[in-house]
């Protein structure tokens, strides 16, 4: 699914975004547009002209991948090309929830972004550091989702508490891609 082109000005200044950034863990059942979605997975892996992102990379190799899981199906985007592609038909919330210890506000939001890396390019070029330069980036990723979310108007949480396993299964992962953080996303109850 071809996403809606991003927006590049929003209607908060960066420290109104940063002074409103609260996790929040209660959700409306209130979908999410293409619109809303395609601007979350933007603000954490969008793609410029040169291979750049809007995240940094240590040595621009972005071993990150996004999933999508809605209660529709699981999809990844693809940020070269603004898009989703469905990885999976079907809900596996419940699931997810699941392998989240039974954190309920994982099962409530009507989107949760995953965000997983592959790990090999990354050791290949920095050896035992690659994982420290993971954390770095799934982090700055992360954050920009949050900040995304704010000003759209919707609530977010990270989540690491999960079964690694459990949610590579769930998710269908390729074998070389390993989960590290869940963000549930949607309009705060709250």
């Amino acid at each position: 699914m071809k996403l809606p082109p991003p927006k590049k000005k929003g209607s908060f200044t960066l420290e109104e975004t940063l002074e409103r950034r609260r996790s929040k863990r209660s959700f409306l059942p209130k979908r999410l547009g293409p619109e809303q979605i395609g601007q979350l997975l933007w603000a954490a892996q969008g793609a410029f002209p040169r291979g750049r992102r809007t995240v940094p990379s240590a040595g621009g190799i972005y071993p990150l991948e996004l999933y999508l899981v809605t209660r529709d199906n699981v999809q990844q985007y693809v940020p070269q090309d603004h898009e989703l592609v469905e990885t999976q038909h079907g809900n596996v919330v419940q699931q997810l929830c699941e392998a989240a210890g039974g954190q309920e506000f994982v099962r409530e939001a009507p989107a949760s972004i995953v965000i997983a890396a592959d790990r090999r390019a990354m050791e290949g070029r920095y050896g035992e550091r690659a994982e420290r330069y993971i954390c770095l980036e799934v982090g700055h990723a992360a954050q920009n989702i949050h900040l995304q979310a704010v000003a759209l108007g919707l609530g977010s949480v990270p989540v690491g508490a999960f079964d690694d396993d459990q949610v590579h299964s769930v998710l269908k992962l390729p074998d070389e891609q390993w989960p590290l953080c869940i963000i549930p996303v949607g309009y705060a109850a709250e």
